[in-house]
């Protein structure tokens, strides 16, 4: 049996690797409350989320999505309700350059600070709102729109967030552009800190190992600033355009200056470990293997926890054959010097567009009477992998198992691929008859006769020329929602949703790339305008930590307004196929869902506008944690599209998330009692 990531770094040890309102609020709990220690996040850290602040994209940089308040609990969550919505600023500016074009969602999370929201818009815009009243103090516009390189690449006009720094009086708000800009503001005023870099900017395009051309290279989630240094990852075109593709080199920036500390690279070069894990010299030209989820950091050891996705090119591997470090790993660096502590590869010479999509999640268990600080990443294949998050050792037995081999011509699939013994996948992984939709004998029938036009079956079966179904699919699975996690009792709250997809190889066309194979994917929608599998199509599953077992799984979302199954007289909650995300506090869990998905997984024979398919059935759902019992369901005015926070303002507990993007308003909504 192989051991994945299996290495030995010198110094280190071996790892593997109205009236009631007014009543209320004069009642309402304090601001400050009794926090729970976060895994890995400093005091202070903690002693911000007890103040009612969440100073991070997911309240520490522990990624625990997690905060203290208990203002709302089970007995008045069926009263929240729309308390502000924030219009975003860059809703003017394309209405005044219609070229610019839509952004594809609104997806960024904000921070809060000292009764100040701090968030990023489609537009790479900076804003400062009152927390309270949703009033905008400030707006930072760096014009990243005003170039001749039109659309952003990857995708598009998006961004997820900010990062904050504080020392002393010092408050910046720090924002990785859509173009790669690097910008350090002054977090009172929206000015950019002018002793940071070139006038408060950092041409993040330039210092790497090879020049990127920046219709390829991007910036979409906020960075980790750890110990006064800013770690930066990228968003890079997940295509066979451009050979080489840019590389994915992770950097740290000193938060002060700008200046560039160190650079780790994601593709091993040459005389580094893990190069030989690249065949023929593929190391030279390999592209991509970047981070462009959210990061964590653990605070207290000082390292940063890297997701790295697939190198290039993401469906045919016949030109980088071997397993290919550090593509498909997570990765563990010291965020001082960028050294390496210790890896994991977990999907072994990357062909199915398995990146790690997600920050990792740091979590104290206790497993068989030993404590552990835990490291957990969620994944698209539906796997949770769990490391000690010192030595990178795994927490229970990770196997590898033999897997299909492929039929494309060149290519050379990895006979193994690792499989973690618990917690049990999240969702169904490959394609078996018995897990198709059932609804009716004959849907079940129409459901086989869809599948056996493909190839299909377990899970990492390659990729083919016919077209193989892949499932989970390059979505998901667990995808960049990511996880929530409970400190005091150990549960971690995933979200997935089933949307398989068929993932192609063909020839290159005249002039369209160098590679000898491209790759290519599209969903596969079921019968009638169904799912092609089962339900629940969405759902939260809980997962106790300490033992590794699934408590329980939740459907989320409203099959029920699938014109099919409304016609089939089902009233059961199926859930729905969409991405959620789950928040917990103290008292409950929140999840909002979003609505923004594609023509294809709609019922055919009737067209839907696009605006509908960005506001589809838009609630807000709390639930009590220990059971999964729903305790309200709130109707909202449109999807969320990013994930939520909450925070404690003038008294009152809110939560706050984006919503909007393509051709609908991008906002942002604070819900309270």
């Amino acid at each position: 049996m192989r051991e994945a990531g299996l290495q030995r770094q010198p110094g280190t040890l071996p790892v593997y690797a109205g009236v009631i309102g007014v009543v209320f609020l004069l009642f309402c709990k304090p601001a400050t409350v009794n926090a729970q220690a976060i895994p890995g996040a400093a005091p202070e850290s903690t002693a911000a989320l007890a103040r009612g602040e969440w100073p991070t994209y997911a309240g520490t940089y522990a990624s625990a999505r997690y905060s203290p308040l208990t203002q709302i609990d089970r007995s008045n969550a069926k009263d929240l309700h729309v308390a502000w919505r924030w219009k975003s600023p860059d809703q003017a500016i394309k209405g005044a350059n219609p070229t610019i074009g839509p952004s594809r969602a609104n997806e960024s999370t904000p921070l809060m600070i000292g009764g100040t929201l701090y968030t990023s818009t489609s537009l790479s815009e900076v804003a400062a709102i009152d927390a309270a009243t949703g009033e905008t103090k400030w707006v930072f516009d760096p014009k990243v729109y005003e170039n001749d390189l039109g659309i952003p690449a990857n995708d598009g006009w998006l961004h997820r967030g900010l990062g904050y720094w504080r020392d002393g009086d010092d408050e910046r708000v720090v924002i990785l552009t859509a173009f790669a800009q690097m910008i350090a503001l002054d977090a009172k005023t929206g000015k950019p800190v002018p002793t940071f870099g070139t006038d408060g900017k950092v041409d993040l395009a330039q210092g790497l190992r090879r020049p990127v051309e920046r219709d390829y290279y991007t910036m979409s989630s906020p960075p980790v600033i750890l110990r006064g240094v800013i770690v930066v990852g990228s968003s890079v075109m997940d295509w066979w355009g451009h050979r080489p593709s840019p590389p994915g080199d992770i950097r740290g920036f000193d938060a002060v200056t700008g200046r560039l500390l160190w650079t780790f690279h994601t593709v091993a070069q040459g005389g580094e470990p893990g190069v030989e894990t690249w065949e023929k010299g593929s190391w030279k030209e390999a592209g991509n293997a970047n981070v462009w989820a959210p990061m964590s950091a653990d605070e207290e050891l000082g390292y940063v926890y890297l997701p790295v996705s697939t190198p290039t090119n993401d469906y045919y591997g016949g030109d980088r054959p071997g397993d290919g470090l550090y593509g498909d790993s997570l990765v563990c660096l010291d965020a001082t010097t960028g050294k390496k502590v210790w890896h994991y590869q977990l999907v072994h010479h990357g062909l199915w567009d398995y990146d790690t999509p997600a920050a990792p999640s740091l979590i104290d268990i206790t497993v068989d009477g030993r404590r552990i600080k835990a490291v957990a990443q969620v994944t698209k294949q539906a796997f949770v992998y769990v490391f000690d998050r010192v030595t990178g050792q795994p927490v229970w037995p990770i196997e590898e198992q033999p897997v299909p081999a492929s039929n494309v011509p060149g290519e050379s699939a990895s006979k193994t691929q690792p499989f973690p013994s618990k917690p049990a996948p999240i969702d169904i992984q490959g394609v078996r008859d018995e897990d198709l939709i059932d609804l009716t004998p004959e849907i079940h029938k129409e459901a086989i006769d869809i599948v056996a036009k493909y190839d299909h079956g377990p899970l990492f079966t390659p990729p083919s020329e016919r077209g193989t179904i892949e499932m989970p699919g390059v979505a998901g699975g667990g995808n960049w929602a990511g996880a929530a996690i409970d400190p005091e009792t150990g549960m971690l709250y995933v979200g997935t949703y089933r949307l398989p997809f068929v993932v192609s190889v063909r020839k290159p066309r005249s002039g369209e790339s160098s590679y000898d194979f491209v790759g290519e994917f599209r969903y596969l929608s079921g019968p009638r305008g169904l799912p092609l599998f089962k339900p629940p199509f969405g759902s939260i599953v809980a997962i106790d930590m300490n033992t590794g077992e699934h408590r329980w799984r939740i459907p989320i979302g409203r099959g029920e307004v699938i014109p099919t199954i409304r016609e089939l007289g089902i009233r059961e909650r199926l859930g729905f196929p969409a991405r959620s995300w789950a928040l917990v506090t103290k008292t409950v869990m929140i999840v909002v869902q979003s609505g923004y998905f594609s023509a294809p997984r709609l019922p055919p024979g009737g067209t839907r506008r696009i605006a509908d398919l960005n506001n589809f059935d838009p609630h807000l759902w709390v639930y009590d944690k220990t059971s999964g019992e729903m305790l309200a369901e709130i109707a909202l005015p449109a999807n969320a599209v990013g994930a939520p926070i909450t925070y404690m303002a003038g008294g009152k507990q809110y939560v706050a998330f984006p919503v909007g993007g393509g051709p609908l308003v991008e906002e942002l909504i604070a819900v309270a009692l």
